[in-house]
């Protein structure tokens, strides 16, 4: 494993292990992005992936958000994809303007599944993913922790059948209400692929992870627990074991996000993961009380909407998330990512409202 500057801001990984903080760290999911204008000045007329798999490129957009709010961020997140598992099972994906992520060739009955390679070499077809976290860990030389992710397998699986994000989800819900042994198949392969490339990005120098389940919300609790919460424990379960065959001996904290899922938070606490990240759709008080005394952190869980309100507005609603989750046992994030067309001076704002009423 490469060798590493010390950590100079070790606030999150405290936090997410349970330990006492005096005060409450922050990250923003899609903090490294479009809307900041350097972001546009660095990746240029790039392609989207093009800037993932740019080692330079993307260690450059990931520690643009730690340079222009100095001392208000405590982690940075490596700059790709949750969809670089579906390419190194041979996908061919395209970033569309308007669209998003479009596949050429989704997956519309199991026969499919003969096209593609359900058992990837992950550590040889996504070398370019560590070479980006291990230059971005030498640059931030010891600032903040750096943060690696990975899509979990129901998330992909909707992406693999769809072919692009949905409104319906036809093709995915096809696959698991009329082809369920298909679907577990393509589940458990997905699973497999995430856990490797987690274990992977840690040797790489990720020094915290997160797993995202951006459609879970798409499942009712049955089904939730039928093809998604099987899969996130097994990540939860089998990463460990796989780091000490590596020879990681260092506990990393895993965070699990089940977007839209407001069900599934009492067995999420119970999946394996150190952190579970919230969307808005929560009540920071009664998510307490579910938790209870368990050993679990809590991540989130601001509107990210919020950020088109006025200071006065941004400041309130941080300072009622903050007082509804405590200081203790607690990470400060949005419910999901940026969006394109805020403003980095109302991105700041909240930084700073977080950081004046998150300390003890």
């Amino acid at each position: 494993m490469p060798k590493f500057a010390p950590l100079k801001n070790d606030l999150i990984l405290r936090a997410a292990k349970g330990q006492k903080v005096e005060r409450a760290p922050i990250w923003i999911m899609r903090q490294a992005g479009r809307y900041l204008p350097e972001y546009h000045e660095v990746k240029g007329d790039r392609d989207f992936f093009q800037s993932c798999q740019d080692a330079e490129i993307a260690s450059t957009l990931t520690i643009q958000p730690i340079d222009r709010f100095d001392g208000l961020i405590d982690a940075a997140i490596i700059f790709s994809d949750i969809l670089v598992i579906p390419q190194a099972m041979g996908f061919e994906i395209n970033m569309v303007e308007g669209k998003g992520p479009v596949f050429a060739d989704p997956l519309r009955h199991p026969d499919d599944l003969a096209k593609i390679d359900l058992k990837p070499d992950i550590s040889k077809k996504l070398d370019w993913a560590y070479k980006s976290i291990t230059l971005t860990r030498e640059k931030l030389n010891g600032r903040v922790p750096l943060l690696g992710f990975v899509g979990a397998p129901w998330t992909l699986l909707v992406y693999m059948t769809e072919g692009q994000g949905s409104k319906m989800f036809r093709f995915a819900k096809q696959w698991i209400f009329e082809y369920p042994d298909a679907a577990h198949k393509l589940l458990q392969a997905t699973c497999d692929a995430c856990v490797e490339f987690l274990a992977q990005q840690v040797v790489a120098g990720a020094q915290m992870l997160q797993v995202f389940e951006s459609w879970a919300g798409e499942l009712g609790p049955d089904d939730f627990n039928t093809f998604s919460l099987p899969y996130l424990k097994q990540i939860a379960a089998k990463l460990p074991k796989r780091l000490k065959e590596l020879g990681v001996t260092d506990e990393i904290p895993l965070t699990v996000f089940g977007k839209g899922a407001w069900y599934s938070l009492d067995d999420l606490c119970e999946a394996g993961y150190d952190c579970v990240s919230l969307d808005w759709t929560f009540d920071p008080k009664v998510a307490r009380k579910i938790v209870g005394n368990r050993r679990v952190t809590l991540q989130g869980n601001l509107d990210p909407g919020v950020m088109y309100g006025s200071d006065q507005l941004i400041e309130q609603k941080v300072k009622e998330m903050i007082n509804g989750f405590g200081i203790q046992n607690y990470i400060i994030n949005f419910g999901h990512g940026t969006h394109p067309f805020m403003n980095p001076d109302k991105i700041k704002l909240f930084l700073e409202s977080c950081h004046k009423y998150g300390s003890e």
